[in-house]
């Protein structure tokens, strides 16, 4: 987990220098909290949970998505079937609000979204409310991170 603690410090960092001007926020994790709620989150615009459910499907990645849901083991994903799914419009907009670039967004995605899904999905399935906003995947990150599970 070392090279992902530093890919993650990098990116988190760079994260944290854009926000500063603009008067900080909620940190470093909440940037990348807010980023990510606009994939997750059903306030974010791309149909939340279930949306993102529905793109990997279209990928024929469902089964893929499907294990991260599930309560059995995640199967690995690879940046390029992060970006055949999500599209190059929401990387580089991801991207973009972390103030990193695609290629360094889709290996920390890939290692991140499979156990941040995992964990946003106790039940083993998406909740039929879906994610309300970016405070869930902020709890969600928070205790990943303290756990060392990312």
């Amino acid at each position: 987990m070392g090279m992902l603690d530093s890919v993650l410090g990098q990116v988190l960092g760079g994260a944290a220098q854009q926000q500063q001007p603009q008067g900080g926020g909620m940190g470093d994790l909440g940037g990348l909290a807010g980023a990510l709620g606009g994939l997750l989150a059903n306030s974010g615009g791309q149909g939340g949970l279930g949306g993102l459910v529905s793109k990997f499907e279209q990928a024929g990645m469902g089964d893929v998505i499907g294990s991260w849901i599930g309560k059995g083991e995640n199967q690995p994903v690879s940046g390029g079937q992060l970006q055949d799914a999500l599209g190059s419009d929401t990387i580089a907009n991801i991207a973009s609000k972390l103030g990193i670039n695609a290629q360094t967004l889709l290996p920390m995605l890939a290692a991140m979204l499979p156990t941040l899904i995992d964990q946003l999905t106790p039940q083993g399935k998406v909740p039929e409310q879906g994610l309300d906003n970016s405070n869930d995947l902020l709890s969600s990150l928070s205790g990943l991170l303290q756990n060392k599970q990312l």
